[in-house]
């Protein structure tokens, strides 16, 4: 569980982090990261049941995801 949660924070941070840079070469990686970590956030959701926190853990994949269409497979 320490591992999925120090994954969490690393890339949590990263992606939060890369959002907020002026430079868009930056921006565009913030959700590859933001979607990197999602997998710990469910993993660390769904083996302490927060049922609540994994429907939360869906919206924030597609959200990235959509990102990710956004920033880097639309010309």
């Amino acid at each position: 569980m320490i591992i999925s949660q120090v994954m969490i924070a690393v890339f949590g941070v990263t992606a939060i982090w890369l959002s907020q840079r002026p430079d868009p070469d930056f921006r565009r990686w913030a959700p590859v990261f933001g979607l990197a970590g999602q997998p710990f956030w469910f993993y660390a959701t769904y083996t302490t049941g927060q049922w609540g926190m994994l429907a939360l853990v869906f919206a924030y994949t597609y959200a990235w995801a959509s990102g990710i269409n956004n920033l880097w497979r639309r010309p």
